[in-house]
């Protein structure tokens, strides 16, 4: 006898529970959007059709096309992220904008991943990265406040949202939760040295394959030992990621071996990614030839160039800017344990 399905989520009974994440949600869209029009920020609209999903090695998009009235066919994608939209018009002469995106990811489906879902990214221009990490902060403890919420929860652990986050270096957090000297894996200019991380991976416990490249081996150490350990009793910015890991963000000032990017943590979870944008075209060209690469070396696939978007890099000014997933700040703030509780209309499993 086969095992009864569970009821849809328009099923009444199931909206009747759902419905109070579901108004959650929309209270928390609103205070975050007068606090940014408060800061003079403006609202935009990223198109969610791109030449381009983005050139990232292990982001999977979703493909379609554009057929034109005489029939001619042109490949398209929904957009992973609204970023290069976003850059475009910082190019264009915006300063400070912000966008709630519905956004498209495949191959990611999970108690924290949905296939649709949305991201708020904002964008300064002209002003240092580490105002967003004050941005992120503030958001936090707007979600909390907004709700009622004295704390953030994720399945057991606790965070504060409104206090200060601890602060520390992807290098730091490696040697205070792996006992991994990151930094003796990366030569001056940031290049990565496989044989290096893994000796080090392997001394701390850690399982090293013949074929895990340095990026596998960074994942593997980040994953199992560091990200567990952050975001707890209190929010954490974890900064100064190594080049290799930071495809669009510009080098640190005073070490070209790591970017000027941070991930915001709360509860153990990723909420936030950040940069200070890399703004130079022909570096970032080379960066996405070499995601590709790597993407086209384990999944056989690539995707194109937005050559639109590199045209407008060299115009664009210098920037920051940053993606949250707002979904995980609605869980955390309501204490949902999944994500399709706070999706107004989720994807069947």
């Amino acid at each position: 006898m086969t095992e009864p399905s569970a009821s849809p989520w328009w099923s009444p009974h199931v909206h009747r529970d759902r419905r109070p994440f579901l108004t959650a949600r929309n209270a928390i869209a609103r205070a975050v959007r007068a606090r940014f029009e408060a800061c003079g920020f403006t609202e935009v609209e990223a198109a969610a059709l791109q030449v381009s999903p983005g050139n990232e090695a292990h982001l999977h998009a979703f493909a379609t096309e554009a057929v034109a009235p005489d029939g001619t066919r042109r490949p398209l994608y929904l957009h992973t992220s609204p970023e290069f939209a976003c850059k475009k018009l910082l190019a264009a002469g915006e300063r400070r904008i912000f966008d709630f995106a519905r956004v498209w990811r495949n191959r990611e489906r999970g108690p924290l991943h949905h296939p649709e879902f949305t991201l708020l990214e904002w964008y300064r221009a002209e002003e240092p990265y580490q105002a967003l990490m004050d941005d992120g902060s503030a958001l936090l403890a707007l979600a909390a406040e907004t709700v009622g919420a004295k704390t953030l929860t994720w399945r057991g652990q606790t965070a504060d949202p409104f206090a200060a986050p601890e602060r520390i270096t992807v290098a730091e957090a490696f040697e205070a939760f792996a006992r991994v000297d990151l930094m003796a894996s990366l030569d001056a200019s940031g290049a990565t040295d496989r044989e290096a991380l893994a000796t080090a991976a392997r001394a701390a416990g850690f399982r090293v394959a013949a074929d895990d490249t340095w990026a596998d081996l960074f994942s593997r150490v980040m994953v199992e030992a560091v990200e567990p350990r952050l975001g707890q009793g209190r929010p954490t910015v974890l900064y100064e990621y190594p080049v290799a890991e930071a495809a669009l963000a510009r080098p640190a000032a005073h070490d070209p071996r790591v970017a000027e990017r941070f991930e915001l943590y709360a509860c153990g979870v990723e909420l936030a990614n950040a940069f200070g944008e890399l703004t130079d075209p022909a570096e970032q060209r080379r960066r996405f030839q070499a995601e590709m690469d790597e993407k086209a070396r384990v999944y056989g696939e690539r995707y194109p160039l937005d050559e639109d978007f590199l045209a407008a890099l060299a115009a664009m000014p210098p920037a920051s800017g940053a993606a949250l997933g707002f979904d995980r700040l609605v869980m955390l703030a309501t204490g949902a344990a999944r994500i399709e509780q706070v999706l107004w209309t989720p994807l069947a499993p």
